[in-house]
């Protein structure tokens, strides 16, 4: 029954990356941890492929309506693909199973990974909830080194955890780069497809992948960001936002308290 659900949610994946930028592996980790009863590890190699391949779809889209600005997507991602693969090729694979422990306790792998990327969702709700008006910069200079920052920082969580990063991508383009809004959320998708899919590499040269398993839910997920560009057309993403930002919330205090306190 769990892995029927999470085969519908899957299309939530997509839908909420066509909409809002991002977000995907906020819904992808927790699907296939907690769902498809998924090692968390892998949990975090199988969500790059799946929101890398689902984010790309959704980039081809947002290009054609001219939304997507290549060169800075290359710029910005360059730092990051170096820093997700270095992650996933050698550093993810050198933590051990138990990170450290006491006489009351014991800081696993697992917890370690879920420990992180709950707190990423924690600190990823509250600027959904805010609802702030889309940020938009005045300077249009191309930051290089706090770029390059940047994204050297987002590589290396993405490739810890299996998050894309889109809500640190969309602000650091706008700020940084000077990208209208909504170009940088298609340069977003942009970005995140070429940082998970290359660091999914670095998983598929150390572990057996099972493809047909991630080739149905990618599909899914790739329907819903089919939807999700359709209904970005039609509905307030501003809205959408902020719902999904509690949502959020919510399912990262859950993680926190599931690991931490099992």
């Amino acid at each position: 029954m769990t892995e029927i659900i999470g085969y519908v949610a899957c299309v939530l994946i997509g839908v909420i990356l066509g909409i809002l930028g991002g977000g995907g592996s906020i819904l992808s980790i927790p699907i296939l941890v907690y769902l498809f009863h998924v090692d968390a590890v892998m949990a975090s190699a199988y969500s790059l492929f799946i929101v890398g391949a689902t984010s790309l779809v959704g980039a081809v889209s947002k290009h054609k309506d001219q939304l997507v600005n290549i060169r800075t997507g290359i710029l910005f991602g360059l730092p990051s693909i170096i820093t997700i693969f270095i992650t996933r090729k050698w550093i993810v694979p050198i933590i051990p199973d138990i990170v450290a422990q006491s006489d009351s306790f014991i800081l696993t792998k697992r917890v370690l990974i879920l420990g992180i990327f709950a707190l990423l969702m924690v600190l990823a709700s509250f600027s959904m909830i805010k609802g702030q008006k889309e940020i938009e910069n005045e300077n249009k200079r191309f930051r290089v080194v706090l770029v390059t920052l940047e994204g050297m920082m987002i590589g290396f969580l993405t490739g810890l955890v299996g998050a894309g990063g889109g809500f640190l991508i969309i602000p650091a383009l706008v700020l940084l780069t000077g990208l209208r809004f909504k170009t940088a959320v298609g340069t977003s998708l942009f970005i995140i497809a070429i940082n998970s899919l290359i660091g999914f590499l670095g998983d598929v040269l150390n572990h057996e992948i099972p493809w047909m398993f991630l080739l149905s839910v990618t599909a899914l997920a790739i329907v819903g960001i089919l939807l999700g560009n359709r209904i970005s057309h039609y509905v307030s993403a501003k809205f959408l936002r902020k719902g999904f930002g509690w949502f959020v919330l919510v399912m990262g205090c859950w993680i926190l308290a599931k690991e931490l306190f099992p």
